[in-house]
């Protein structure tokens, strides 16, 4: 075995993560590769008394993580790939990635060893792309009702037309006026297709869950709907604790599941409305809610509203049309996410929708 080591010992030295092995017995490093100097910038020679400051630069969030993932792993199994973030000199922050394993050779002898990778730059570029997919989706709906709401118009005030001087029309004047008619309502199913394909696709997919904090996270997908409510004509509140909020998710996934409830409140919530969103901690699990004012929904439509191409599906008060498919693939991504949802609502008091999902307990 020994031979087989030597043989390892180059690619472990030239490697770019850091490889160690810790003495849990008697609290010391034993051994650490000669990338801690490429990842420190200090010599091998000082980890031992570099240890401490080390542990006290790692976000508390991320400390508490770690030793509930240490502390449920077996030895001799592998704990891959827990992110931390480290608190830099430069007051920059530092992205590493864990993997571990607890190695026991003897009662009295206790071992951690593993490597530390930096992955502070694909994490910049990660988390980057993600808030603007999250705003991508949020400028979507919101796009998808700026630019149906005047078609919607359009096609009622060529309706009014129509009937109003039907009988002055000429058979070429008839057909033009079904045309303005067909040409909006084809505009408004195309909007609406689009957006609906984007939920489709994207829920498709297999889950990747990340450790995410909620609170930052849904609070950008609100500034979104914020910034739009004189042109959506509504009001939308955020509502979250000050501390962060942990839980697994897929965040492609769950904020299409957050912006397919926030549109189908849109949908149905009359101008000069209100659409609030809120967040709570609770044990072991977070709740989301969606709640609206609008016009509810109708009692005998609750019981199928998850049915795929439910019976309950219906045009929004706009004209926004449905494909009675998005509730029970919300609840398929939710369900997927170990979660629950269900929801309350009254005709002409408006519908409140829950989410629960759990947490990891940082």
């Amino acid at each position: 075995m020994s031979d087989y080591l030597t043989l390892l010992r180059p690619l472990i030295e030239h490697s770019q993560a850091v490889h160690f092995v810790y003495d849990l017995t008697h609290s010391k490093i034993v051994y650490v590769s000669d990338a801690y100097e490429r990842l420190v910038g200090d010599p091998v020679q000082h980890v031992q008394e570099d240890l401490p400051l080390w542990l006290t630069r790692i976000h508390p969030d991320d400390q508490r993580y770690i030793r509930q993932q240490l502390a449920q792993t077996p030895p001799g199994q592998l704990l891959e790939n827990v992110e931390m973030r480290v608190a830099s000199p430069n007051d920059r922050t530092q992205w590493l990635c864990l993997t571990a394993c607890r190695v026991q050779p003897t009662p009295e002898q206790q071992y951690l060893s593993g490597n530390v990778r930096d992955i502070t730059a694909e994490k910049v570029q990660m988390i980057n792309s993600e808030k603007f997919n999250t705003k991508k989706n949020a400028t979507l709906e919101i796009l998808a009702h700026d630019l149906a709401n005047p078609l919607v118009v359009l096609q009622q005030l060529t309706g009014f037309l129509a009937q109003g001087i039907k009988s002055h029309l000429t058979p070429e004047l008839q057909q033009i006026v079904h045309l303005m008619e067909r040409t909006c309502t084809d505009g408004m199913s195309l909007i609406h297709d689009f957006v609906d394909n984007e939920f489709l696709e994207s829920s498709n997919v297999q889950l990747k869950l990340e450790r995410t904090n909620l609170v930052p996270w849904l609070g950008t997908l609100l500034e979104e709907y914020q910034r739009a409510e004189r042109r959506i004509h509504l009001q939308f509140a955020y509502v979250a604790p000050p501390e962060p909020i942990y839980a697994p998710i897929d965040l492609n996934k769950f904020q299409q599941v957050i912006n397919n409830l926030i549109s189908n409140a849109i949908k149905f919530t009359p101008d000069g409305g209100q659409i609030t969103v809120v967040l709570e901690q609770q044990p072991g699990q977070v709740l989301v809610m969606v709640q609206d004012n609008g016009i509810g929904i109708a009692e005998a439509q609750q019981l199928v509203l998850f049915e795929r191409f439910t019976p309950a599906r219906r045009p929004g008060l706009r004209g926004e049309k449905t494909t009675g498919l998005g509730m029970s693939i919300i609840k398929t991504i939710v369900e997927l996410h170990q979660g629950r949802i269900w929801f309350d609502s009254a005709e002409g008091k408006g519908s409140t929708f829950y989410i629960t999902v759990p947490v990891f307990n940082a």
